[in-house]
């Protein structure tokens, strides 16, 4: 049986699920795109290949055996896009839950079903399909659960809101003895530069009480600077509208001491080298085209 262990974002990583950009499937039509930075790409014909995103994937794939990370991978299903792994699922202790994803997602879980199959029954679990959740704004600090949602009435209206208040209520229900808190973010259907698909979009915890924040990403400041206060405003590393677009808070942290990061990410990583952290560069640039990084296509099962 797999035993799951994750408390946090950042200590030192045992097993992960890495998505694949094999059998990616053809590049889709604009109408079909889920977030508008892919609409971008498609507009301007730059959307990414699968000849380009599998060697990224497979960078990281290498850092993980560098570091004696377990990797599992999704089952290949031909013509299907599973790189973002996060979305479709994640781990909160010793529990796995499977998303309420966009309904023509759904076949991307069956693809790490022979993984899911090995936790016990008991620690498995789904919200009801109202409840819409999904990995990348599940954000775990020890005592806390940082997710973010979106709070608007128009919420039906918007593709990128993909965690609902709803859904909160129901962690928080679960895990009665942590601090469940929403964060409200911006969204938008049509621009790349104001639309935080994700609370990883523009938020998350690194090395040993440090973080990286976007301000932009969230819609009521004083939830903003509550994250502020929380890891202390030396300890933060604030980024820019660009660098949000280009997906600086998306790494991936192996432990406190290692992060993955893309290697284009020059003011970021020069600063986590500052905090004394080692920083494994990767080439994921074409990946980010599809507004995801690395956090977005890693599920972490167990750590320390």
């Amino acid at each position: 049986m797999l035993k799951l262990n994750v408390k946090n974002e950042t200590s030192r990583l045992r097993a992960v699920i890495l998505g694949t950009a094999e059998s990616n499937g053809p590049t889709p039509k604009l109408e079909e795109a889920y977030d508008p930075k892919s609409a971008l790409h498609l507009r301007e014909g730059t959307y990414p290949l699968e000849k380009d995103m599998v060697p990224e994937m497979e960078a990281v794939a290498a850092v993980f055996k560098k570091y004696d990370v377990e990797v599992y991978r999704p089952q290949i299903i031909e013509n299907l896009n599973q790189i973002f792994t996060r979305d479709i699922g994640f781990v909160i202790d010793d529990k796995f839950f499977k998303s309420n994803i966009l309904p023509d997602r759904e076949e991307e879980i069956e693809a790490i079903e022979h993984v899911i199959r090995q936790v016990p029954s008991t620690h498995v679990f789904r919200l009801p399909e109202e409840a819409h959740i999904e990995g990348g704004d599940v954000m775990l600090a020890d005592n806390h659960i940082f997710i973010g949602t979106y709070r608007g009435d128009d919420y039906p209206d918007y593709i990128i809101a993909r965690t609902n208040m709803l859904a909160v209520g129901m962690i928080q229900d679960l895990f009665p003895r942590k601090k469940v808190m929403s964060f409200d973010l911006r969204k938008s259907n049509t621009d790349p530069y104001n639309n935080a698909l994700h609370l990883d979009c523009c938020f998350q915890p690194v090395g040993n009480g440090k973080a990286i924040l976007h301000k932009n990403g969230f819609l009521q400041e004083k939830e903003y600077e509550w994250l502020v206060n929380f890891y202390g405003k030396e300890n933060i590393f604030e980024i820019t509208s660009q660098e949000m677009f280009n997906m600086n808070s998306n790494i991936f942290s192996i432990s406190p001491e290692v992060v993955i990061s893309e290697r284009n990410f020059t003011r970021l990583n020069t600063w986590l080298r500052d905090q004394d952290i080692t920083v494994e560069e990767v080439p994921y640039a074409e990946i980010a085209k599809q507004e995801g990084l690395l956090r977005c296509s890693t599920l972490p099962l167990r750590r320390d």
